[in-house]
């Protein structure tokens, strides 16, 4: 959790940055790098302790969301069913 804070942080408040899309030379697209390189590491590491492919179980969710929210029907859409639980 402390890496995926880390890396939110760099993007948390509105106008701390004032890039949006930070420059590839930038130190924020720099940091940036290096947070997600920390939190991927840390995903990948656990992944494997706990047995779980990440592609396959990244897979499986994008199938899962295909399901239940076809293109053809909620593109462009925000629908009200993401929120339930």
């Amino acid at each position: 959790m402390g890496e995926v804070g880390e890396l939110a942080e760099l993007y948390q408040w509105p106008g701390s940055q004032t890039e949006s899309r930070p420059n590839p030379d930038s130190r924020l697209h720099q940091r940036s790098a290096e947070e997600i390189s920390d939190v991927l590491l840390y995903l990948v590491r656990l992944a494997d302790v706990l047995g779980i492919d990440p592609i396959d179980a990244a897979n499986r969710k994008l199938d899962e969301a295909e399901e239940r929210f076809p293109v053809d029907q909620y593109l462009g859409e925000a629908p009200d069913k993401l929120w339930e639980s």
